[in-house]
């Protein structure tokens, strides 16, 4: 993900407008999008801010790891599902499952796979009676 404009550079933007320059001419003079910016001009006058929004997720946790954690210690081939039924929570599989990997666990998602058709990845079972 790209970093946000300098402050230097919203700082110019600004100037300008307050000197009365279009947004289409700001947004070529800077080399932005005239997007752009109406919504730095838009942010100052609704918030009184010029700096960039805070990226990234607000890293709300919808899963409580504590019992997640049990719950695949009570049932470890618990599919994601399963899991997410179990917990109780309104969220999707796909957060289970970083949940997990953030707390260095796995999952087996089936039991066994098809043979390979290319090469044989194990050895062929013994012979009757052998």
């Amino acid at each position: 993900m790209p970093a946000p404009y300098s402050q230097d550079l919203r700082d110019r933007v600004l100037a300008a407008h307050q000197r009365g320059m279009p947004t289409r001419e700001i947004a070529e003079v800077f080399q932005v999008s005239p997007a752009w910016a109406r919504r730095v001009k838009q942010r100052l006058r609704e918030s009184g801010q010029t700096g960039p929004r805070r990226m990234g997720s607000p890293g709300v946790r919808k899963i409580d790891r504590d019992q997640l954690a049990r719950l695949v210690r009570e049932r470890p081939d618990a599919t994601l599902k399963e899991l997410r039924e179990r917990l109780g929570r309104v969220c999707g599989e796909s957060a289970i499952c970083m949940a997990l990997k953030k707390m260095g666990l796995s999952y087996k998602k089936r039991r066994s796979t098809p043979p390979s058709r290319t090469a044989p990845t194990s050895r062929p079972p013994a012979p009757p009676g052998s």
